[in-house]
């Protein structure tokens, strides 16, 4: 009877994992990392160059394409256009269609925030950010809320990530090539903006004061700066600390928590080097009053997106910061610890391509955007 009551139970075993392998998805693929075991299937194909990623309250996902696309992505993977972009978005070089956020109240006013490339006087240009409705699929309501002054010629660090908190903006923008600008308080070159989420500019941002009481031309929305080009930023809710990492020259990638007024040293300190020669920038690796990085890459790995897990979904992986690799088609798990990264681990390696965003969805599943003429959107979750 014992062992006829172990086949039973064996054979009712073998019964559910018929019906849980019938449920996963077909193609599906299986990657083993420290932590967990993880399912990858292939949600969503045909994205041209896909930059950002937002979920919307009902499941489906906004998706901003460079080439100045926005797109709708649902539960099912059926994608559909979003019309009503402004006009004046440029696509050229690192610049297009770039990052998006949502209103903390959206579900009831259907604000959307959309960052991109717009070209002014003289084919210069700068990093916008408009504030719209999402209604369907169209946007309505369109208002310019930030433009970056000055604005430059070619195509290179725009930055355009952004982040939405109950009360705030936050803009993260690159040093369009002029690293110089990146030390100027009268220029946005290489900052981060906070804006209130009318786009007012906040009378407690660390410089509003100087600029109303000087006419050095301080600009009152810089929140932080001496970044090159922000491109992942996350907001751990526990500790209310802003993440964000950069890339760097020939090296010198870094990640960074933001802190109100600092300077983060572009290009006067840097671990990277100046491309092809190898030779120094600036002063080295430190100077007095300016930030030193919490982790940096040398060599470079292009770091993109950026998302710390807060569900129960990945366990081992909770707390831990989830970004992408453009140079080296990873995921990179950094493990932190009382705020401190105290491992590295890198997953996929290559498999899937270029990695440009990493968003932690509904339920705790994660979801990268890879970055080719045929985008996908990947879904991941662990193994039951």
């Amino acid at each position: 009877m014992a062992c006829l009551s172990r086949l039973l139970s064996h054979a009712h075993y073998f019964s559910l994992l018929s019906l849980w392998l019938l449920a996963a998805p077909t193609n599906a693929d299986t990657v083993n990392t420290q932590k967990h075991t993880l399912n990858i299937d292939v949600l969503a194909t045909g994205l041209n160059h896909p930059w950002s990623m937002v979920f919307l309250p009902e499941g489906d996902i906004l998706v901003s394409e460079r080439n100045g696309v926005l797109k709708r992505v649902s539960d099912k993977g059926d994608v559909s256009h979003v019309s009503g972009l402004p006009e004046g978005l440029v696509y050229k070089g690192q610049g297009g269609l770039l990052g998006l956020a949502l209103s903390p109240d959206f579900s009831t006013n259907k604000i959307v925030y959309l960052a991109f490339s717009e070209e002014g006087q003289f084919s210069k240009a700068g990093t916008s950010v408009i504030r719209a409705k999402l209604q369907g699929n169209a946007l309505s309501d369109i208002t310019t809320i930030f433009q970056t002054a000055p604005r430059f010629a070619g195509g290179r660090h725009f930055g355009g990530c952004l982040l939405t908190t109950d009360k705030h903006l936050y803009i993260a923008l690159g040093d369009r090539g002029n690293r110089d600008k990146a030390q100027h308080l009268d220029s946005h070159i290489g900052s981060v903006i906070r804006l209130n989420l009318d786009g007012s500019t906040p009378i407690d941002n660390p410089f509003y004061a100087q600029s109303t009481a000087t006419s050095d031309g301080t600009k009152p929305e810089i929140f932080s700066y001496g970044h090159r080009n922000i491109q992942g930023m996350t907001l751990d809710p526990k500790t209310n600390t802003l993440w964000t990492h950069e890339h760097g020259p020939q090296g010198g990638d870094e990640v960074n928590t933001i802190e109100a007024g600092a300077n983060y040293g572009w290009p006067t300190i840097t671990y990277g080097v100046n491309y092809g020669t190898g030779s120094k920038i600036g002063k080295g690796t430190h100077a007095e009053g300016m930030e030193q990085p919490l982790h940096f890459w040398v060599p470079s790995i292009a770091p993109s997106g950026l998302t710390i897990v807060q569900g129960d979904t990945f366990p081992e992986w909770q707390g831990d910061l989830l970004l992408g690799s453009l140079k080296f088609g990873l995921l990179v798990r950094l493990d932190i610890e009382n705020g401190i990264i105290v491992n590295e681990e890198r997953m996929l390696d290559g498999k899937y391509g270029r990695i440009r965003d990493v968003v932690e969805g509904p339920g705790g599943k994660i979801y990268l955007l890879t970055d080719a003429s045929n985008g996908q959107i990947l879904r991941l979750h662990p193994t039951q």
